[in-house]
């Protein structure tokens, strides 16, 4: 049974296998890191009267970025009264595509993972599966580069209509020279920078992976002077040989040299006695 385990999971072992687990890992990465971000910033109004002012006004914002209906309250600095204000776009579309990618991603490199470990004499039956799988992977590709370069553009977007400076000239108190506005503090972006990364990072692994997959559907196989079943079962058997030496061999040096030692050791003490009794020359001539 360990033996059967042990070829199923061989598979991980390859590129073709390999590189699926690190599609698995880096899709969570890129969606978890932009669907799960929240951010927040600080300004400060300060008015002529003092007592109208706002020295702590936070503005928190989170995935899927629908930033229009993001509001905040800030003062007039008239009759202590405030103003209700939005901020300015909705950057959803890219963010939501990005992350949909991403678990989708995740979802497939699941079930090829799967089917590679268990079905894996299937998968290459008609070479059906590796075809489906090679298509499937270049769309994979090509919304990796759509999705990641389209959140790219997003996330600038969101960086700057979330930048306390530009809020600031929403604000009418602002706009007064007896008032004073500053930013109080920034959002952090390091998370979203990360997921941007990661998108880059799928692209490059699904990109590549075209190659691996494209192997196993043997189409290049007649324009290859070697063709490659003969290369592809040298993973397999190699581990086999490997698996063989080790073990009896192992054992066989543990258990059965020293008495064959021990016996060649007896039979020359023997003959060397013989030898000096008898006195060789004689006996071998005798013998002749």
């Amino acid at each position: 049974h360990d033996l059967v385990a042990q070829g199923q999971f061989r598979i991980l072992k390859v590129p073709l296998g390999f590189i699926k687990v690190l599609q698995w890992f880096f899709a969570i990465f890129a969606f978890s890191t932009c669907g799960s971000y929240s951010g927040m910033f600080k300004m400060a109004v300060e008015c002529k009267n003092r007592t109208e002012s706002n020295l702590a006004i936070q503005v928190e914002f989170e995935y899927p970025f629908r930033l229009h209906q993001v509001y905040f309250d800030a003062p007039t600095c008239k009759d202590r009264a405030s103003d209700r204000i939005f901020l300015v776009g909705d950057y959803s579309s890219s963010a939501e595509f990005f992350v949909t990618i991403g678990v989708f991603a995740f979802l497939y490199s699941t079930a090829a993972l799967s089917i590679y470990v268990f079905f894996y004499d299937k998968y290459k039956e008609n070479n059906k599966g590796p075809l489906i799988d090679l298509g499937v992977t270049a769309v994979f590709a090509f919304m990796w580069l759509v999705s990641s370069a389209a959140w790219a553009k997003g996330l600038s977007d969101v960086k700057t209509a979330t930048d306390p400076d530009e809020v600031i000239t929403l604000i009418d108190a602002c706009e007064k020279k007896e008032n004073s506005c500053r930013e109080v503090h920034d959002p952090v972006m390091s998370g979203l920078n990360t997921s941007v990364a990661f998108g880059f990072i799928n692209l490059v692994l699904w990109a590549g992976n075209l190659w691996f997959v494209f192997k196993e559907t043997g189409i290049i196989a007649p324009f290859m002077r070697a063709p490659p079943p003969e290369g592809k079962p040298a993973p397999d058997a190699y581990a086999q040989q490997g698996a063989y030496e080790q073990d009896p061999y192992a054992s066989n040096q543990g258990g059965y040299q020293p008495e064959f030692n021990q016996q060649g050791y007896n039979q020359e003490a023997e003959y060397g006695q013989g030898y000096g009794q008898q006195g060789a020359p004689t006996s071998f001539s005798n013998q002749m």
